[in-house]
């Protein structure tokens, strides 16, 4: 039976690229998960008829998450929902099984790279028809809409199995029950040489170690890279997803994935090394005794994309999001095609992608995709590197450093502070902002600045105006340095600092980012005056 629940509006979240992320006891708080469900349905058009895809990376307090939307959904309408078996689906795989069965959208359940249990985080966020996350005219909507909702509509009905796979029945809504892998699995097998990639991993003279940090990616890479093509069991590290992720943090960066990292610096070092996130969107990649820095990374294999048969034929264009380093402009312009400058949030590219403006993008931020889905992908850019080093048969260093050779080396570095109490961080970058004009023409520590804005975008394809994207202050010498809030966390704010700056002496290459960006780091705690408004200088994470 279907009922209609009475409820109160609720201030769900301001629009963001993220969705809804609080803490898990909000969440389960009497009608909140259903007010923000309900809003979404709300909000996105004529759903009846329509099919959803449904899932998420197994954090705590999904199963029960999925149960109330599959009853919400048979409520509003829908015809259909496609579900991962026991509620799993990685973000790219629920993005690449939208757009293969031509579904309405999706409901991604996830708090991406944050910590997981009973007293961390949870997240939900709505992905369109064409895999992508929602645009901002939708997500002011679902907003909107939350601050005025009175009632949510729910059929009554026992939970559902969800273990096995198959067709079920949920009032007058088809369940169907999906593998979680196989679309997913199936996708990347027609973008690489899966033939060269086998060869390299199961051989004497390769071997690999994936770290899926007790997150959703782990089923993923046992059925690819182990079932698939070949790589040995010892290949995989954490790879049963648990609830909690294992009680660490699932962000692939030398901080929270220090297992692998010390692997990889050890004295019997694999070859080569990747971890990847909560939801399976960002990736981290590694050779031996050597982190290649996620802008380097995008760079390389925008560089290289020839030598993979999904992109033989060539890309149309590029795009990184704003704070990314500029080393794929120089790719870009090496190749004579267009690369895109856009604000954080991968919905900015799915404009681009849906227009055939660009093949590949990324964001400093460890994700990294292209036109095969609408989210980053962390998988398969582990898949896109196997297959380089599969052809090129060199070591992820030496192909590096070969780039450098060709392109300069673009030195990166990003200071996170956080935790920062909201008001002190929002009073640091307004008096920042009131500065800006005063900045050009001024020295800072040392450095000359050229020039400082707080970056607008104008979508070139619907002409949107995205502003206030983050505070960008270029340098003399080709430096620049990029200040933003984030707003990924559930508690108060993180001030992030990114630093760049072009080498193109090659004597300069071999030395450490922080030794390299040493005076721009100076710079850029003066220019913000983060001590005077923070009472702080050393940053939480560095990568």
């Amino acid at each position: 039976m279907i009922t209609e629940v009475t409820t109160q509006p609720f201030d769900g979240q301001k629009p963001g690229t993220s969705g809804l992320r609080k803490k898990v006891r909000v969440f389960q708080q009497a009608h909140y998960l259903e007010n923000f469900v309900q809003s979404i349905f709300d909000s996105i058009g004529d759903i009846s008829g329509q099919t959803l895809v449904v899932g998420g990376d197994g954090r705590y307090y999904n199963p029960e998450a999925i149960q109330i939307i599959l009853k919400m959904a048979a409520g509003n309408g829908f015809s259909k929902v496609l579900v991962g078996r026991d509620g799993i689906l990685s973000t790219p795989a629920l993005s690449a099984v939208v757009r293969k069965h031509n579904a309405f959208g999706g409901i991604v359940l996830s708090a991406s790279h944050n910590a997981a249990g009973p007293e961390e985080d949870f997240g939900i966020k709505y992905n369109i028809g064409n895999g992508g996350p929602a645009p901002e005219k939708i997500t002011n909507a679902i907003y909107a809409r939350t601050l005025a909702i009175d009632s949510y509509k729910t059929l009554e009905h026992a939970d559902l199995d969800l273990h096995r796979l198959g067709n079920a029945m949920l009032g007058d809504m088809q369940i169907e029950i999906i593998d979680p892998v196989s679309d997913y699995a199936d996708l990347m097998e027609t973008l690489f040489d899966f033939d060269s990639i086998a060869a390299l991993l199961p051989s004497s003279e390769f071997s690999m170690r994936f770290d899926a940090m007790n997150a959703v990616t782990g089923p993923y890479a046992k059925a690819i890279l182990c079932d698939r093509l070949g790589a040995p069991q010892q290949t995989l590290m954490r790879c049963v997803p648990k609830d909690d992720f294992g009680g660490g943090h699932p962000d692939p960066n030398l901080v929270h994935a220090h297992d692998l990292v010390e692997v990889m610096n050890g004295s019997d070092a694999p070859n080569f090394g990747a971890a990847s996130d909560g939801d399976g969107d960002r990736n981290m990649i590694l050779g031996s005794g050597f982190y290649l820095n996620p802008c380097d990374s995008l760079a390389i294999l925008a560089a290289n994309a020839t030598r993979v048969p999904g992109y033989r034929d060539g890309l149309s264009g590029l795009a990184r999001s704003m704070p990314t380093s500029s080393a794929v402009d120089r790719v870009a312009a090496e190749l004579e095609i267009p690369c895109f400058e856009t604000p954080t949030g991968w919905k900015f590219f799915g404009n681009l992608l849906d227009a055939d403006k660009i093949t590949l993008c990324g964001e400093e931020s460890f994700g990294t995709g292209s036109n095969h889905v609408r989210e980053k992908d962390g998988l398969w850019a582990v898949l896109f590197w196997l297959n380089i080093l599969a052809h090129r048969k060199q070591s992820l260093e030496q192909i590096a450093r070969e780039h450098w050779q060709q392109y300069g080396r673009t030195f990166f570095t990003r200071h996170d502070y956080e935790a920062l109490p909201t008001d002190q961080a929002d009073s640091m970058m307004a008096d920042l902002q009131q500065r800006l004009g005063g900045l050009a023409g001024s020295s800072v520590a040392d450095q000359e600045v050229l020039s400082a804005d707080n970056f607008s975008y104008t979508d070139p394809v619907d002409n949107s105006i995205s502003s206030n994207q983050g505070v960008r202050v270029f340098v003399a010498g080709g430096g620049r340095i990029v200040y933003r809030l984030s707003g990924t966390g559930t508690e108060g704010a993180t001030l992030r600092v990114y630093i760049e700056s072009h080498q193109t002496d090659a004597t300069l290459h071999d030395q450490d980012p922080q030794q390299a960006l040493a005076a721009l780091v100076e710079s850029a705690r003066e220019i913000i005056a983060l001590q005077h408004h923070s009472g702080r200088l050393d940053p939480d994470v560095i990568t």
